[in-house]
């Protein structure tokens, strides 16, 4: 459970919806579909000569630069930061072998379903997980689900997981307002745990900034563990009165 490994896993299922090699750097055309879809991440060691040809490219593909800084981008943070790239949104990574979340949740309450539901739809776009971020749900290619939760008969919770290399990755976690603290994201990562594991996974991952301290303590409270950390930088423009 390498950061390294788990950055291929969060890329491969939750993908852009292209990528191209522009000198040293990698760039996505996110569409809308959030952070880890649009930004830019390098290849190589770069140099500040070099930062123009990601900006331009992004600016291209009508995205406003921004960079990935992830295990090992040392140089890549301070150079980004001399240039004037402010940090925003530090991600947590967590993960776990599955036999230690794959442990049945009660009976008719958690289901895993693709096509997602209309309800689930609802609840992601309520979460501001909006049509843009379905799409990168529906371009991953490798096994994925989508898992329901419900409260009694009220919608309770929806999630969204695919495997690759062996690892399963949560992405896209909600709960609705009404049903928190009441064990649904609990049951969702349970369920999601039992599908990878009927589906040849070892290991069960997934994403939280930092500041999202709800989804920290849930993922703490599974036994998953703080595996890596990443952030971005976008640049700061100087406010106008």
């Amino acid at each position: 459970m390498t950061p390294e490994h788990l950055d291929a896993v969060a890329q491969a299922t939750w993908p852009p919806a292209a990528m191209q090699t522009v000198g040293p750097w990698t760039i996505r055309d996110g569409q809308d579909g959030g952070k880890r879809v649009s930004a830019a991440t390098a290849r190589q060691p770069v140099t500040a000569d070099k930062l123009p040809l990601a900006e331009d490219a992004m600016q291209a593909l009508g995205q406003t630069p921004l960079f990935m800084v992830r295990h090992g981008d040392d140089a890549l943070d301070t150079m980004l930061g001399d240039a004037g790239y402010q940090v925003i949104d530090p991600v947590n990574i967590y993960a776990a072998p599955l036999a230690n979340l794959a442990k049945p949740p009660p009976h008719a309450t958690t289901f895993t379903i693709w096509e997602p539901l209309a309800i689930q739809l609802d609840m992601w776009v309520a979460g501001g997980i909006g049509p843009s971020r379905i799409k990168v749900m529906q371009r991953a290619t490798m096994p994925k689900t989508s898992v329901f939760a419900r409260d009694g008969q009220r919608p309770a919770a929806t999630g969204f997981a695919a495997i690759h290399d062996g690892t399963a990755m949560v992405h896209a976690l909600e709960v609705t307002p009404s049903c928190r603290r009441r064990g649904m994201g609990r049951h969702v990562m349970q369920k999601a745990a039992i599908w990878a594991q009927d589906h040849g996974a070892s290991h069960i991952a997934a994403l939280c900034t930092q500041d999202n301290a709800g989804a920290n303590a849930l993922y703490a409270s599974l036994g998953m563990a703080l595996v890596g950390q990443y952030h971005y930088r976008i640049q700061h423009k100087a406010q106008t009165t």
